[in-house]
């Protein structure tokens, strides 16, 4: 059976999806098989972040309903082949909980790895992810409102069955951080009581992006060691400060001031 695995934030506009795209291109660029779940059937955008959304025929409301076979809503990523996207597309479509859960469960048997694209917020959207996974990651910046939001995130999250949780900052500036002007991962790993296996640099390059970015860019490098991670092969997370260290970084630093 595959991991399924719901992605998740609390606070809309932290990036999730962002996450959940570059993840998920980035294990199946790894030999995994991959699908990535859209479980927002209001606000969705999954199949826009990997760049698929000309292709929805079927989405997740289809199956559940009976309107197609699960194989017929199932879009295949064009640059990798290992990754599947379940996009959900109906404005004003009601998903069961138990019937999003059988869907996640038919999905892990043919996939190594199932990632929920969890909706914002801690409403009824987020009940039915989180009820379908084993595990979590939570997804936050380094601002006050998405730690209490993430913070309220992880206390609901005690009450599933969830496996594992850990938690990704997305956003990093790394010149802020050591200026002190912005809180660093171990400041908010510390404030949230939580394990953190993510750290995902501020990247222009995200904006145009359609599942990847440029390999020799920070948010790359930071996602891949995200999926190291969740592969057992690193422990490691992404130090956001390391290029802002130095002669060299300083000078960068003062840069970003100007």
């Amino acid at each position: 059976m595959g991991r399924i695995i719901v992605i998740t934030s609390g606070k809309g506009g932290v990036g999730k999806t962002t996450v959940c795209a570059a993840l998920a291109t980035t294990l199946a660029n790894a030999g995994k098989r991959v699908v990535a779940v859209d479980a927002d059937v209001s606000l969705n955008n999954l199949d826009l972040a990997l760049g698929l959304e000309s292709a929805v025929i079927y989405d997740l409301y289809d199956v559940v309903c009976g309107n197609c076979r699960l194989r017929q809503a199932l879009l295949r990523y064009p640059p990798n082949e290992n990754l599947s996207l379940l996009p959900s597309v109906h404005p004003l479509g009601s998903v069961d909980s138990r019937a999003f859960a059988e869907v996640a469960q038919t999905l892990a048997e043919t996939f190594d790895f199932v990632l929920i694209d969890c909706p914002a917020g801690i409403d009824e959207g987020f009940c039915r992810a989180a009820r379908a996974a084993g595990e979590a990651l939570v997804v936050t910046t380094p601002h006050t409102s998405a730690l209490r939001d993430a913070d309220k995130v992880l206390g609901l999250l005690d009450g599933y069955h969830i496996e594992r949780t850990g938690l990704v900052i997305n956003r990093l500036r790394g010149d802020m951080v050591l200026d002190g002007s912005m809180l660093s991962p171990h400041d908010v790993g510390r404030i949230l009581h939580a394990r953190v296996v993510g750290c995902i640099p501020e990247d222009d390059s995200v904006l145009f992006m359609c599942g990847t970015t440029p390999k020799e860019s920070e948010h790359h490098t930071a996602v891949v060691m995200l999926a190291r991670y969740l592969l057992g092969l690193d422990k490691g997370v992404y130090d956001v400060t390391a290029a802002y260290r130095g002669a060299v970084g300083r000078l960068r630093r003062l840069l970003k001031k100007i």
